[in-house]
């Protein structure tokens, strides 16, 4: 299918104020961008990077006073998210080493705490493909899908004393629970076509039979429409916008994903 995403952050800066900015999607296996628009205003000078998740960023220094970034892009993205019931786990030592860092604990997803209940939670399911996806509707069962619940990121540990939280947070758990049984699982912030109510969203990809695939235990199906921004090992990794000195917050945040 082809989408049209938009985001439109607005700023107020009192002093000037560093950023670095990931709003930018790239072509992947899963998506094609055709055409992409990226607006400051005011202008000022801005530099990409690719950082170590693969991921494109932009830094710049906002003037004082209103200040908007505005990105939109046309993109083509599948129809269905691809699916692979009994897709085999690859052993650790058969790993891609780029994966690797993703069997790991990191800030938010402490997977080394989680051993014991996603064993509990995948009892009877075949390594690999089917334990995600056993995981992924045992989130969905189990943990509130609460929009706007949450500010601030919630760890895995967090979220499961909670039982409760934003898209964010679901992933953190999910992302928990693969690691702990030694399959590797990312972060992932996009857009999601449909999504009610419309905002930047969140999901995580475990690596299973050779391949990254999409799980999110937000929805109550799979569907396509997911466009990826940015990779990393919990949202600390994948925050759309960080900025340095005094707290500088939205004053408006608008998202769009619209069919073309």
């Amino acid at each position: 299918m082809w989408l049209r995403t938009s985001c439109e952050l607005n700023f107020v800066i009192d002093m000037p104020t560093p950023f670095i900015l990931m709003l930018r999607p790239r072509s992947g296996a899963q998506q094609w961008i055709s055409s992409e628009e990226y607006l400051l205003y005011p202008s000022v000078p801005a530099f990409e990077f690719t950082d170590d998740y693969g991921n494109l960023c932009q830094r710049l220094v906002a003037p004082v006073g209103d200040f908007t970034v505005y990105t939109s892009a046309k993109i083509m993205t599948a129809d269905y998210v691809d699916r692979d019931p009994g897709g085999m786990f690859v052993d650790v030592q058969s790993l891609p080493d780029s994966v690797l860092k993703y069997l790991l604990p990191s800030r938010y997803c402490e997977s080394d705490r989680f051993g014991d209940m996603a064993t509990e939670i995948v009892a009877g399911q075949l390594p690999g493909y089917d334990q995600v996806e056993k995981i992924e509707r045992w989130l969905y069962q189990n943990i509130s899908f609460i929009p706007g619940s949450s500010s601030v990121p919630l760890s895995a540990a967090e979220v499961n004393i909670q039982q409760s939280g934003v898209c964010r947070d679901l992933a953190h758990l999910g992302v928990a629970l693969c690691r702990s049984l030694s399959i590797p699982a990312r972060f992932v912030v996009g857009y999601l076509h449909g999504l009610e109510p419309m905002e930047l969203h969140a999901w995580f990809e475990a690596y299973v039979a050779g391949r990254w695939y999409i799980f999110d235990a937000t929805q109550s199906f799979k569907k396509g429409g997911y466009v990826s921004i940015g990779y990393g090992r919990d949202a600390a990794d994948v925050a759309v916008y960080n900025q340095f000195g005094p707290a500088v917050y939205p004053v408006q945040q608008k998202v769009c994903v619209d069919s073309v």
